[in-house]
């Protein structure tokens, strides 16, 4: 019975989303930014009790929509697994070098350690 409330509990809602233009510029203008050898991620407090998350993948990064969403969905798994970790803040994740599967393991750990880094933007 735990596991279905955990599963609830870390689900991606559509409140979990960056969507309009405004909120991912806002968190640009904000300046807090961690930087990795596949990601640039910036972050904004949002003043609500849970984190926001917006991703970027440019055509440039990956021609093929199949690899910008399977970077997506990564990055979107990453965080859905961390959101009850992470500080209350507006997120925006910006793809900057392509990967593949076969560096999953090393992808997901350097998401996992950004998204640690991250928290320094809640006491900017």
């Amino acid at each position: 019975m735990q596991d279905a409330a955990q599963a609830r509990t870390s689900s991606y809602k559509k409140r979990s989303h960056l969507r309009k233009a405004d909120e991912i510029s806002s968190v640009f203008d904000f300046k807090c930014r961690v930087s990795a050898p596949h990601f640039v991620v910036l972050g904004k407090p949002n003043g609500l009790a849970f984190p926001r998350l917006g991703i970027m993948v440019a055509k440039k990064t990956a021609r093929l929509s199949v690899s910008r969403n399977y970077m997506r969905r990564i990055v979107r798994e990453q965080f859905r697994a961390q959101q009850n970790d992470l500080a209350p803040l507006d997120i925006v994740v910006r793809v900057t070098k392509s990967f593949n599967r076969q560096d999953f393991a090393a992808i997901m750990q350097e998401l996992s350690s950004i998204f640690v880094k991250i928290r320094k933007c809640q006491n900017s």
